[in-house]
């Protein structure tokens, strides 16, 4: 990833997610890593009892879990303390049961951390795994974190553009999956070549703003084998694909395909790339996560606020055992930090 932009900014908000899952966990260790891996400022939007259980089954003394009345308070004890903005549970959380009686607070959670980042106090989200089936008994009527986050988007910055986008990021490639949560037969049916240019422009304008890259450059993938071989494979890669390229290259954008998917994420071929898009969830999420499965971060680009998330879920069947990684949480932490302080340099500028 691209090296820190050095600003003074507004501590993360940092969501608790499932409160029976891994987040708990993770947090703690990260917090505890918090010099050593030089991370920026975060306060954790979390039911405070549930934090200090976890930090006695973490070895971690509890009495450094403080609850904060705001983030600004939180920012300044982050050094000595990991501070807690009180999000209360509706029951005491047991590690790897989720109960749909504490959805309600997983999302609120959310809905607070968003509202103070539109307020000023707070300069990004950074969000814990959920478990959708348990939002979705609690009356969450979203298919998952992005389309939530898009809704508050919409309620807290009327009139801002909105559209936003998966992106799937580490130290060695971005990837954005153009359809995301589809079965793989439904997946031609919904390419199309406005699609592929709207989603690019999206990508480009995200690698400017957030990545700090002055003229990104996108690898589109084709769908089919060797990307469609002229017509014998399949015709979508020409008479789709190759359209929205040929369009995004009349605009002036820098992009290349459709590529063989099978050969483009080899180090060489990322060499000549700064993201990928890809058509289909696996097409995408097969490299990165075989490149970076520990370190792999989430980013909803497209929102007019900065969105991060560890690249894995709740993981309930380990929770409470003390094995969980925090790496992908870190990074998720660093990653919000550079892309908040680029927007808050460039608004100043």
């Amino acid at each position: 990833m691209s090296a820190p932009v050095k600003e003074q900014t507004p501590p993360l908000a940092l969501t608790m997610g499932d409160a029976a899952g891994i987040g708990p966990e993770i947090t703690i260790k990260a917090w505890k890593d918090r010099a050593a891996d030089r991370l920026p400022a975060f306060v954790l939007y979390a039911d405070a009892d549930l934090m200090r259980a976890a930090a006695r089954a973490s070895g971690l003394d509890e009495a450094v879990i403080v609850p904060v009345p705001d983030a600004a308070t939180g920012a300044t004890i982050f050094a000595d303390a990991l501070p807690v903005l009180p999000i209360p549970l509706a029951e005491p959380a047991k590690l790897g049961q989720p109960s749909v009686r504490n959805g309600p607070a997983t999302i609120s959670a959310i809905r607070t951390a968003v509202a103070d980042v539109a307020a000023g106090r707070a300069s990004a989200v950074v969000t814990n795994p959920i478990a959708k089936s348990v939002l979705y008994g609690a009356g969450f009527e979203f298919p998952g974190h992005t389309e939530y986050l898009g809704a508050l988007a919409e309620e807290f910055w009327p009139g801002e553009p909105s559209e936003p986008v998966m992106m799937l990021a580490s130290s060695e490639l971005r990837v954005v999956p153009l359809t995301i949560h589809v079965p793989l037969k439904d997946v031609p049916g919904l390419l199309s070549s406005d699609k592929i240019i709207k989603t690019a422009r999206i990508m480009a304008a995200s690698l400017r703003r957030d990545f700090g890259i002055e003229r990104p450059r996108i690898a589109i993938a084709g769908l089919n084998p060797h990307a469609g071989e002229d017509g014998a494979l399949g015709s979508e890669d020409s008479e789709i694909i190759k359209p929205a390229i040929d369009a995004l290259k009349a605009e002036a954008h820098e992009v290349s395909g459709p590529h063989a998917a099978d050969t483009m994420f080899h180090a060489a071929a990322r060499k000549t790339y700064d993201a990928a898009l890809a058509m289909y969830h696996d097409q995408g999420l097969i490299p990165i996560k075989t490149l970076s499965f520990d370190e792999g971060v989430n980013a909803t680009i497209g929102l007019p606020f900065v969105r991060t998330s560890p690249d894995h879920g709740t993981a309930f069947g380990i929770a409470g055992k003390g094995v969980a990684s925090a790496a992908s949480l870190k990074a998720a932490l660093k990653l919000a930090g550079e892309m908040a302080a680029r927007r808050i340099h460039a608004a100043a500028s």
